[in-house]
């Protein structure tokens, strides 16, 4: 059903329209309290065998809502609503900014993927803490709070630009990720360099300790899937020296060459990160490499092609404690965490193994062996 009415409507309209069509709709049905009971209920079982804790966290499962989707923090209770186990908000930058000139965000149908170039387009940090701290959950979720730096804002002023964000929202955050791989912001992409990104890891990290005293929030690091091997490697053995809680693996590509494309090549050429299916493999190879070198000593949370239950499986068993979809709820709707939470169930059902916290990595484990 959702596929025909996503073919005679949301395929016809802009992509960004679109997207806030779909916005204002989940939004007014969870302020809406007897329907967004009928629809949590619907869309949102709870499986027990699924309940996960990661991050010092405890989640009904391990299936969450990546970051870029709500950006400005409006639509958490409306995303659990639908079934996501967490939502992380953002990215979020220390000042205001409208993002990069539309046309903006293209949908590639045939490669079930999306080009974006959005550039950060948000209220700005201290509009987004004003909200959650005004915010009277409906829904009981974690909430991720993913920020990145300000275009305007030199590179050598980066620190300063993440730090006024950590100080105004890590204390609404249940985690905090630093995005330095978004592909939109000019010299984003220079700060993965671990000479450039421990300082900046470091000082977020005092920054959120100084702001926030009476628990310790989670800090993550979010990297591309074109880093090179060896700087994939790199960055894992900087979040190990810096006592990092985790890494989200992976962001967009700028890779077109390889990928098997098939949509019209004037939308393939679109500048941008490219998400959703063909960025499947190369998340997975970044993952399962992740997990080879850190093991359980942090959380991996695998991203970027999760389409259904066997590819969050898969990330599962390649080392992710926590898996996170976006590209793939514009194509599969309001059923899609649904799904994959019945998928899992029935997968970890059928394995040999007793918890998902048990098939965490145990594919890259045995290929070790």
């Amino acid at each position: 059903m959702y596929e025909l009415f996503f073919n005679l409507v949301f395929k016809r309209m802009d992509p960004e329209r679109a997207h806030y069509a779909a916005f204002r709709w989940i939004r007014g049905a969870a302020r809406t309290p007897v329907l967004r009971t009928f629809v949590a209920a619907a869309l949102a079982p709870r499986y027990e065998e699924l309940r996960t804790e990661a991050l010092g966290l405890r989640m009904h499962g391990p299936f969450g809502l990546a970051a870029g989707f709500d950006k400005n923090a409006v639509a958490i209770d409306g995303m659990a609503m639908l079934g996501f186990d967490h939502v992380e908000i953002g990215t979020v930058t220390a000042q205001a900014q409208p993002g990069n000139p539309k046309k903006r965000l293209f949908r590639l149908v045939p490669d079930r993927a999306l080009i974006n170039r959005m550039g950060f387009n948000n209220e700005g940090s201290e509009a987004v803490a004003a909200r959650l701290a005004a915010r009277k959950a409906v829904f009981k979720t974690v909430v991720g709070v993913n920020i990145g730096k300000t275009k305007v804002v030199p590179e050598e002023e980066a620190v300063g630009d993440y730090v006024a964000s950590t100080e105004r929202l890590a204390r609404h955050a249940d985690y905090l990720v630093v995005n330095v791989s978004s592909p939109n912001t000019p010299g984003l992409r220079n700060l993965q360099a671990t000479e450039s990104l421990r300082p900046l890891l470091t000082a977020v990290r005092e920054a959120a300790d100084r702001t926030v005293t009476d628990r310790r929030v989670p800090l993550l690091v979010k990297i591309a899937p074109d880093l090179a091997d060896e700087d994939v490697d790199a960055v894992a053995d900087l979040a190990l020296e810096l006592g990092l809680d985790g890494i989200i693996a992976t962001n967009t590509t700028i890779a077109r060459e390889g990928l098997g494309l098939k949509s019209d090549p004037s939308l393939v050429k679109e500048t941008g990160g490219l998400s959703g299916a063909p960025v499947k493999e190369r998340s997975l190879e970044v993952l399962r490499r992740l997990y080879a070198r850190v093991g359980d000593r942090l959380v991996l949370v695998g991203v970027g092609g999760v389409e259904n239950a066997e590819d969050a499986w898969q990330r599962i068993l390649a080392g992710a404690s926590l898996v996170q979809g976006y590209s793939a709820f514009i194509y599969e709707g309001p059923f899609y965490a649904r799904a994959i939470h019945k998928g899992l169930a029935a997968r970890l059902a059928d394995s040999p193994y007793a918890t998902l916290a048990e098939a965490v990595g145990a594919e890259t484990r045995k290929a070790a062996q």
